[in-house]
């Protein structure tokens, strides 16, 4: 398989327009979160799921892509794409980096957003079980996981709210 330069920037330029999608679906369920719509965050979840393995695929996409070039230019498949620019025209070669420093700031937001998100789902979490123990404070127990985290074990199997009489 030959590739071209034009061939990493079209598969650069899709992962660019992939990690923006997966981008806009972390700001949007901050946003559900923020305004506490449950529906929409389990939505956006399946959706952030879908979009990562889409992502995932354009990345092994322009690995490959990368791989080939690289074999072209009797250079190892796993050699970086910032060592093989001197084989570019050095008229691309600006392109080819300001892609890349796309691609990797888009992942550093990816990573801050999935972060930050992670927490407010944590932080949700804990609210709710909070929550859960003031109303029922005999049936839970706290216990620690082998890792040293806190978790909620419940003592025995009774509904939420009993009728009287």
């Amino acid at each position: 398989m030959t590739t071209s330069w034009e061939n990493i920037v079209e598969v650069l330029r899709s992962e660019i327009a992939e990690y923006g999608g997966l981008l806009g679906l972390f700001e949007q369920q901050q946003r559900c979160l923020f305004r506490r719509d449950a529906d929409t965050v389990l939505q956006l979840s399946a959706e952030i799921e879908l979009q990562v393995r889409t992502a995932d695929e354009v990345r092994r996409r322009r690995e490959r892509i990368v791989a080939a070039f690289a074999a072209a230019h009797n250079y190892p498949a796993n050699a970086t794409l910032r060592s093989l620019l001197p084989f570019m025209l050095i008229e691309v070669r600006p392109l080819i980096e300001a892609l890349m420093a796309e691609v990797n700031r888009l992942i550093h937001r990816i990573r801050r957003a999935t972060r930050h998100n992670h927490l407010l789902l944590t932080r949700v979490v804990e609210t709710h079980q909070e929550i859960l123990r003031h109303l029922r404070p005999d049936a839970y127990t706290k216990t620690y996981t082998p890792d040293g985290r806190v978790c909620l074990a419940g003592t025995r199997p009774t509904p939420a709210l009993q009728a009287a009489g």
